[in-house]
């Protein structure tokens, strides 16, 4: 079954004329996609064209299947596709607003070690309405509506999956979710993590975006990064800068940089020098995250007083550093924890 949130507004104005409604019905259309009701919810259409709609097209592709509240007030989601599959995504409170982490994959085929998201490989992309779905699903449990109503005023693609290895998909998320017409978040709200594919970051460039570009870089050296990222195989840290810097001028946005400090890895002063030595001259901020434990992996996060060592050395270099508050760590919501662990407790 196809999904009407895979449509932008104007394909889904095709699409009501072509079933020989008037145009303005899509507007209609689009408002109850947005708010997220199911067709046996939607009052303002005719049983005629829901009923011709609900034949060919799912209204909502995902529904919450289970939700897990940490200490902190952050909340990890489970949904449920329309196919049976499912994915995770987390909700964390700010003074500023509400930021949810989306995923784009079911699983992910990178194979970072440090990552629990790739223990099972990829089981298919998601499409650009599940991505959105995720949004507006969230957005609707928690009270919000359109627009200035909405509950949800960041993303984050930092869920399962690498966002760029479903480029298309991704890159059509980040318009619907902007639309005006819908949701409106502004894309200056909205963050994209990548391992590093450097064909899709300059490709992304030219789309003519206003998101924040995030790169798990996690090593200062590709000889240290080679052990932990496999993808660094293939592309080499000056690769991935020189990526970087084409983005940067296109966009004039800043990059931010995540560095996941191992302990006895890559937490090193010697470590942060070196990547200060890399970054110099570089519109960004590193954003240092004490690994977060994935039991499968027996890597071990450095601790928090080492981290705002490091985070001193980058910064006596001019290097713009946080360390990051560790959120929803009690029930594995935390960054590199996401994974599909649920679905083997239900099936042993």
């Amino acid at each position: 079954m196809l999904n009407l949130l895979d449509y932008s507004f104007e394909e889904i104005e095709k699409l009501v004329q072509d079933l020989g409604e008037k145009k303005f019905r899509a507007s209609q259309v689009y408002s109850a996609l947005y708010s997220y009701k199911n067709a046996n919810e939607i009052s303002n259409l005719s049983k005629d064209l829901l009923s011709k709609l609900s034949e060919t097209y799912n209204f909502c592709p995902l529904q919450i299947y289970k939700k897990f509240e940490g200490k902190d007030g952050t909340i990890k989601f489970i949904y449920k596709l329309y196919d049976g599959n499912l994915i995770e995504g987390v909700l964390m409170s700010y003074k500023y607003g509400n930021t949810l982490c989306v995923s784009t994959q079911i699983g992910c085929r990178m194979g970072c070690k440090f990552c629990a998201s790739t223990l099972n490989g990829l089981v298919r992309n998601l499409t650009a309405g599940e991505i959105l779905a995720q949004v507006l699903c969230v957005n609707r449990e928690l009270g919000g509506g359109l627009k200035d109503k909405r509950k949800i005023t960041n993303i984050v693609l930092m869920g399962s999956g690498e966002p760029l290895d479903n480029y298309d998909n991704v890159v059509k998320f980040l318009n619907l979710v902007a639309d005006e017409k819908g949701i409106n978040i502004s894309q200056r709200n909205i963050s994209l993590s990548t391992c590093g594919l450097v064909p899709e970051i300059r490709k992304l460039a030219d789309e003519d975006l206003q998101i924040t570009l995030t790169i798990s870089l996690h090593a200062p050296n590709d000889e240290l990064r080679q052990k932990t990222m496999p993808i660094a195989n293939r592309y080499s840290i000056k690769e991935i800068l020189d990526a970087v810097k084409f983005y940067f001028n296109k966009t004039k946005r800043r990059i931010v940089f995540e560095y996941a400090l191992i302990d006895g890895v890559n937490d090193t002063f010697e470590c942060a020098d070196e990547l200060s030595h890399l970054l110099k001259g570089l519109s960004c901020h590193v954003n240092l995250i004490p690994l977060n434990e994935v039991k499968e992996r027996g890597l071990v996060g450095t601790n928090r007083k080492r981290a705002y060592a490091f985070m001193d050395r980058l910064e006596k270099h001019n290097i713009s550093a946080t360390v990051r508050r560790t959120m929803g760590e009690d029930i594995e919501g935390a960054c590199g924890q996401l994974r599909a662990k649920i679905i083997k407790e239900e099936n042993e």
